[in-house]
């Protein structure tokens, strides 16, 4: 009589357990690589001729964006700049908020008008709020006018200004008076009013002045006064006056 072997409890299985490794242990491998198809073959192939021309593309496109990247910078900065003085610009019913206008004369030298408010009343004719007009002259100094109100025909290139107008010459001479007509074109400035003259050489009144910026001759017109500086009690040499008046002015009193 054969005796039963003994048996570990510590080894006993379930008949599930069983199975569950029997299972995993006849479970297939990983699936066997598939093999391509005549059409996935050619696929991958363009995809490899695609590569061959489009990665050296890229390259020449980089290399070419970094060397024109300069111009680019330039470029960049002049459209920025140029979105700034749009934006300092406002327009809205005809009427354009800080204007500019530049121009050259018959000397072909520099001018500029500029005004708190422009507002276009025809083609050739713009009405201006504050103008003012900076002009060189034959040396090359530099003269303002300025006034409250004036008139620019575009065309003509004439200008003319109302109420408060103010002269200021780069030798220190002051001009203000009611009216003045340029014409920026032969650098000729005009009045037919009263104007005070201030500067160097004393102070001047006359019913009328005409200043050629090209000539260097300033005319006014009488009766007027003229002061003088004196020499003897200022210590110093004072400037000629600004002008030769057309009459002889009544003395000071």
């Amino acid at each position: 009589m054969s005796e039963t072997p003994p048996r570990r409890e510590d080894f006993a299985r379930s008949a599930d357990q069983v199975a569950r490794q029997r299972s995993l242990l006849h479970k297939v491998g990983p699936d066997i690589r598939r093999v391509l198809r005549p059409g996935d073959i050619a696929r991958r192939q363009r995809m490899v001729r695609w590569a061959k021309w489009a990665l050296p593309a890229a390259a020449l496109l980089l290399l070419g964006s970094i060397a024109a990247w300069p111009a680019i910078d330039r470029l960049v900065n002049m459209q920025r700049g140029a979105l700034r003085e749009m934006e300092s610009l406002h327009v809205s019913s005809g009427n354009m908020l800080g204007a500019v206008y530049r121009g050259l004369d018959d000397h072909d030298r520099p001018f500029m008008i500029t005004a708190d408010q422009a507002q276009q009343l025809t083609q050739d004719r713009i009405s201006l709020t504050r103008p003012a007009a900076d002009i060189l002259t034959q040396g090359g100094d530099w003269t303002m006018v300025s006034a409250a109100q004036g008139v620019y025909l575009q065309h003509e290139q004439l200008l003319d200004l109302t109420q408060d107008v103010a002269l200021y010459r780069e030798d220190g001479v002051i001009l203000t008076g009611v009216t003045a007509d340029i014409d920026l074109r032969q650098g000729i400035i005009a009045s037919d009013r009263w104007v005070h003259a201030e500067g160097p050489f004393g102070v001047l009144d006359a019913q009328g002045a005409l200043l050629s910026q090209h000539e260097g001759v300033a005319q006014f017109r009488g009766p007027g006064r003229l002061i003088l500086n004196d020499d003897t009690h200022a210590g110093a040499s004072a400037a000629p006056p600004p002008a030769s008046p057309a009459t002889h002015p009544e003395p000071s009193r």
